[in-house]
């Protein structure tokens, strides 16, 4: 399960947040998450719950913002909605497709005190 490791690295990054801020609490947590980054939200949700226990973040409510996928094709450059990393391109039939939204897992926002 990836995703506890994941959940580590997120609180270690609001950790370091709360290191420089000086904040003490956070209240809630935006992720982003793409579909095509190969994280089981509800094992992410899990993991988070066991890592921020006695920490800043252990109160925190994480809401997951899901991303859709969207690649370039190489070959007709078309941007195209991907659900997969072996989408086809609907245009050409092409393969060579770029990933340029969907695979990203980051933190956009928190509320804290």
């Amino acid at each position: 399960m990836h995703e506890l490791s994941l959940a580590e690295s997120m609180l270690q990054i609001i950790e370091d947040a709360a290191a420089e801020q000086g904040f003490t609490r956070v209240k809630k947590i935006w992720m982003e998450v793409g579909r095509l980054s190969c994280v089981e939200k509800d094992a992410l949700r899990f993991g988070f719950s066991v890592v921020v226990d006695g920490t800043v973040a252990q109160q925190a409510v994480l809401e997951i913002i899901d991303i859709a996928g969207r690649g370039r094709c190489e070959r007709c450059c078309s941007e195209i909605a991907i659900t997969t990393h072996y989408d086809a391109c609907p245009n050409c039939g092409s393969y060579a497709i770029d990933i340029i939204r969907g695979n990203e897992m980051r933190i956009t926002e928190m509320e804290v005190e």
